[in-house]
């Protein structure tokens, strides 16, 4: 008895046909009959509005079935140093990684590539860099996310972009992605406003052997990173050290009471120090400040009792000079009583006044005229 089978493949698909697991042949939309009386036959079917084609056979197809490859899919297929940008209906879909081959199903959806060689061009365009990163987050692309490397310069920073090590580029802020396939990139962000270097707990002998802790303050700017990064592999750390140089010169040379009458010679030695040294680097040292000097206890109670002295000494000064003044008035006061009997009468009065304020009971002989005669008198 002869059995025919009926397969349907509608318009949006493809099938496979199969007998006994091997492949027969490529289905495209219709009905198809197929004697088969032993039911050995079955069918693969795919949908074109998904066009990316994965199967296991593929390489096959490719080698045994050319004709109904070229005629049923488009072949996307990339070198050892390229990369292929996928689009779908004019839209970015995605990415081949070099060495591989993708087959792309011909029908609903127009599927275009373009072909990128990242030996020579290995910055991502920009009109696919966003699209890209985007992608690579949501695992969609089929390609491994480490075959790109992606980093962002902020606003008011500089990127370095160094390939297999070696110094290539500077880089403006802004989204920056690269083809990491086959090489090793790396970018260094710098920032080129103006940033604060905090030099602390510098223990420093001054020239009469005083133990000193200083910390120190210093404000930079990078204004040449290129040059900066070129000249010192560790630019920052360059300048940590250089502003320790200074400051040792700045304090070994000078004694303890030299450092603390003039306090700024610290700023301006070590600012002479490292701006023309720093300016020629393409750093800008903009300002040198010390934050604190700290004594040992021993000689911090030493200053201590000495300024106590001090202040002891000009007390002493003024009270005497005070004493002076007032004795000089008490000499002035009594010269012009002594030839003016009216301003002693006054004075006389005065004496009267105080006097009575501090009595609470007054017990009056002799009348009115006993008591401004006779209680109080200076002179007679």
């Amino acid at each position: 008895m002869f059995i025919v089978r009926k397969f349907l493949v509608r318009k949006h698909e493809r099938a496979l046909l199969y007998k006994n697991g091997d492949f027969v042949r490529f289905l495209l939309p219709g009905e198809h009959y197929v004697l088969d009386p032993l039911k050995r036959m079955t069918v693969e079917v795919f949908n074109i509005a998904v066009p990316l084609f994965e199967h296991r056979l593929a390489d096959f197809f490719l080698k045994e079935y050319a004709a109904d490859v070229a005629r049923l899919f488009t072949v996307v297929e990339t070198g050892a140093d390229e990369v292929a940008t996928v689009y779908e209906n004019g839209r970015f879909a995605g990415v081949i990684g070099p060495e591989r081959r993708a087959l792309y199903f011909k029908g609903i959806v127009d599927v275009t590539a373009e072909i990128v060689n990242i030996g020579v061009a290995f910055e991502v365009a920009p009109r696919i860099a966003k699209a890209l990163v985007a992608d690579v987050g949501k695992n969609r692309l089929r390609i491994d996310a480490n075959a790109v490397y992606v980093r962002e310069v902020p606003d008011a920073h500089v990127g370095v972009l160094y390939v297999n090590g070696k110094l290539v580029r500077e880089l403006e802020a802004g989204l920056h992605v690269f083809w990491k396939v086959n090489r090793g990139i790396a970018v260094n962000i710098f920032d080129k406003r103006v940033q604060t270097l905090e030099v602390s707990g510098q223990e420093i002998l001054t020239k009469d052997k005083v133990g000193l802790r200083i910390n120190l303050t210093a404000n930079y700017q990078f204004e040449n990173v290129l040059t900066a990064v070129q000249a010192a592999k560790d630019p920052l750390d360059f300048l940590y050290k250089e502003i320790q140089f200074g400051l040792r010169a700045a304090v070994g040379t000078r004694t303890l009471d030299a450092l603390l009458e003039d306090k700024v010679a610290i700023d301006r030695v070590v600012f002479d120090h490292v701006h023309g040294k720093f300016a020629e680097l393409g750093i800008r040292v903009r300002g040198i400040g010390v934050k604190d000097i700290i004594l040992p206890g021993d000689m911090k109670d030493i200053l201590g009792k000495v300024v106590e002295a001090e202040k002891v000494a000009q007390a002493n000064v003024i009270r005497r000079r005070e004493e002076t003044n007032a004795t000089r008035s008490l000499l002035n006061t009594a010269k012009v009583m002594e030839n003016n009997p009216t301003a002693l009468r006054l004075k006389e009065l005065e004496a009267l006044e105080k006097v009575t304020e501090k009595i609470g009971t007054l017990s009056v002989y002799g009348g009115l005229d006993g008591v401004l005669n006779e209680l109080v008198r200076i002179k007679r």
